[in-house]
């Protein structure tokens, strides 16, 4: 099993606990003005973006990178050509975290074993979810199509599987697989080799590598990749390890190690929780005492955001969520009255607080882009999931609602996107899983702040999915360049939508959708 000298640290620290997470969230966060860098000058003192990064600093690690460090792809067959080219140079380590890998994705895993036999010394380390992961099984599932790596190259290889504790006992037993998910899952996307990292929102299928769009950023920075493989070996270390067994049983067994410094979720979740609190909050809080940064020239800064609250207890340490409360509380600041804002989301269902806070902003120009129906990925499936586009599209539609309430549809704006016609009907047809915000300063051309990672800024984000982004502060022109050109082709394929487009007699929206969507959340799972 692969465990990074960092991560051994933290698992033998001797502090209590309460005293891992209690400094985190003792901490302050209405400050506004930033912290002086460690070379005692102010940092960020002539940027409007100075009150941001001061609040951040005490919120979560601060990375200082080169915008030349960061490079944005745009296709999907762009990400699975780059991820591939980096797994066949990998000498060292690669660490790859998603909610699962395709069951018929013999390629990636044939480019996985291409490189282990190639690279003696190299490491691989492969966390999924638990749920999604053997959802098919005894038939070829992600976990029986992991499995022969093992088999083959012994403890060069870990397969894990996250199982969430908010699943177990009866209502385990009593729900469908189709819907289990509903209630938690291992949703990072972290894809780690050597000392580069591509932040995405993406899985590892077939269509992420095809024809479903999505956001992915290339990070080369050692620190950066160093801090979120022990993200992905802490995780690791409390989730299940998967190991070959008889076809039988679908040619996998899931173990829960002894050496997991916690019990089985499904055992003790409380327990569960305590420990995994005690190994994540050190990880996703700020250093104490900091590290020295850069020089000050450095003109862009990442931080990363995780949001662990199905492992919090018994205080919730997750930083995305006040993270990205702290970038949207900007806009409706008087000074940022001029700003423009975009928000995208595959699948519509945008938080509560994070909504109110797009509809108050004081923002001259705020875009939504979301998935047509047609483009969404449960499009014309079968059973249960083939209700959830009629259920995204009824809330876009209460949120257009909002708009027009507020007297705001002069400057909030909805868009659907959609490419190549229907998916299933028509054969270049695409789906839309992008997820993103973006923020442009007042009388700037190009947004200096986004947020990119697997989070779909949902209630179930927020609650019982793991998820992990990167929030990205900029002064650097070219960077903001890059970011303004991703805001432009991820709306060139949509358009402008308005009440009369929901109300068309396609988008009406049943009976049986409205009450499944109130039974869902009934029941204590989310969309």
């Amino acid at each position: 099993m692969i465990i990074t000298t960092f991560r051994r640290t933290l698992l033998r620290s001797s502090a209590p606990p309460s005293r891992l997470f209690f400094s985190c969230a003792k901490r302050n966060f209405a400050s506004s003005s930033p912290p002086p860098s460690h070379n005692g000058t102010t940092a960020h003192t002539t940027s409007m973006l100075g009150t941001l990064t001061g609040e951040l600093d005490k919120l979560a690690p601060r990375f200082e990178i080169r915008a030349n460090q960061i490079r944005i792809l745009r296709a999907p067959t762009e990400f699975y050509e780059t991820l591939k080219e980096r797994i066949l140079k990998a000498e060292r380590r690669i660490f790859l975290s998603t909610l699962y890998i395709g069951k018929t994705e013999n390629e990636l895993i044939e480019t996985l074993r291409q490189v282990l036999r190639n690279q003696p010394n190299l490491q691989v380390s492969i966390l999924s979810d638990a749920l999604r992961g053997t959802r098919e099984a005894p038939n070829a599932s992600c976990a029986s199509l992991l499995a022969p790596l093992i088999e083959e190259f012994g403890d060069r290889v870990e397969i894990r599987m996250y199982h969430t504790p908010n699943l177990r006992g009866l209502r385990k037993q009593v729900v469908p697989k189709r819907l289990n998910e509903g209630w938690g899952l291992q949703h990072m996307k972290l894809y780690g080799i050597d000392d580069e990292i591509i932040i995405s929102g993406a899985n590892l299928s077939e269509d992420y590598f095809t024809n479903r769009q999505d956001r992915y950023h290339v990070f080369s920075s050692k620190d950066l990749t160093n801090y979120f493989a022990g993200i992905h070996h802490a995780i690791c270390s409390i989730s299940y390890k998967v190991l070959p067994a008889s076809i039988d049983v679908g040619g996998f067994t899931l173990e829960w190690p002894v050496s997991n410094p916690a019990p089985q979720p499904t055992e003790d979740p409380t327990a569960f929780k305590v420990s995994a609190t005690a190994i994540l909050g050190p990880l996703i809080c700020p250093a104490a005492p900091a590290v020295a940064l850069p020089q000050a020239s450095t003109r862009t800064v990442v931080y990363p955001l995780a949001q662990f609250t199905p492992l919090m207890h018994p205080t919730d340490i997750s930083t995305e969520h006040p993270g990205l409360l702290a970038v949207l509380q900007l806009l409706s600041r008087p000074d940022w009255v001029s700003s423009k804002w975009m928000f995208t989301a595959g699948y519509f269902n945008i938080h509560s607080e994070l909504k109110k806070l797009l509809l108050e902003s004081k923002s001259v120009q705020g875009t939504v882009v979301t998935a047509a129906p047609e483009a969404n990925g449960f499009y014309g499936s079968k059973g249960v999931s083939s209700m959830l586009p009629p259920a995204y599209t009824l809330l876009a539609r209460r949120f257009l609602a909002d708009v027009i309430k507020m007297g705001k549809s002069e400057q909030i704006h909805v868009r659907e996107w959609m490419k190549g016609g229907t998916i299933g009907k028509d054969p270049e047809a695409w789906t839309y899983h992008a997820k993103g915000i973006w923020v442009t300063q007042p009388q700037d051309e190009n947004p200096s702040i986004t947020l990119v990672g697997s989070s779909n800024y949902t209630k179930r984000s927020y609650s019982l999915d793991l998820e992990v982004n990167v929030l990205i502060v900029t002064e650097d022109d070219g960077l903001k360049k890059q970011l303004g050109e991703e805001v432009e082709w991820l709306q060139k394929d949509s358009r402008k939508v308005d009440m009369q487009d929901f109300e068309r007699t396609e988008r009406r929206v049943s009976l049986k959708v409205r009450l499944a969507l109130w039974l869902v959340g009934a029941l204590g799972g989310q969309l």
